[in-house]
């Protein structure tokens, strides 16, 4: 796990972007305060990414889980969904 620094905002402009971005760059995450509460961090890419995948996962298992807690077994043909929302079904 990367190392956490917190700093304020009035610190952060001190340092400036470079640092800050190279501090993320080398592993040590940045989180900005603004009178004690956190309001931005900066991160290397790769946790960026890391995060980004993170987070598409867990909505698919939120989406995954969601359906199988109401999964009763019943199938539907699409035709009938179709129908159900008063739409037609176009032939290819």
């Amino acid at each position: 796990m990367a190392d956490v620094e917190r700093v304020s905002v009035t610190e952060a402009s001190r340092r400036g972007v470079a640092r800050l971005v190279g501090d993320a760059a080398h592993g040590t995450e940045v989180v900005v305060e603004r009178h004690g509460t956190p309001v931005a961090a900066v991160v290397g890419y790769e946790r960026y990414s890391e995060l980004v995948q993170l987070r598409a996962d867990l909505r698919d298992l939120a989406l995954v889980l969601g359906r199988g807690a109401d999964d009763d077994g019943t199938r539907h043909a699409l035709d009938d969904v179709v129908d159900t929302f008063g739409r037609v079904r176009r032939e290819s």
